[in-house]
């Protein structure tokens, strides 16, 4: 069974495009825990450094869900497995 090029690309694209709403979720949640310590310090200033190394640590764990789907992405546009 031959596969038709053009379709391979264009499924590739799509699909590189759903990859890349991945990037949505860990900016909302960056966002939104950034809020929360700013909000956490705010309270306690004297927590200033643990609360920002926590935060750090979070947003580092979850910008990763966000990496894996531009790596996928970029996988679908530029390398193309099927195509030949």
């Amino acid at each position: 069974m031959e596969f038709n090029t053009e379709f391979i690309k264009g499924c590739s694209a799509i699909g590189a495009g759903l990859a890349l709403i991945a990037g949505i979720g860990p900016g909302v949640g960056q966002g939104i825990a950034a809020g929360h310590a700013a909000s956490a310090v705010g309270r306690n200033p004297g927590a200033k450094g643990d609360v920002t190394s926590t935060m750090l640590l979070g947003q580092a764990v979850a910008e990763t869900t966000g990496l894996y789907g531009l790596l996928v992405g970029m996988i679908l546009l530029f390398v193309q497995p099927l195509a030949k």
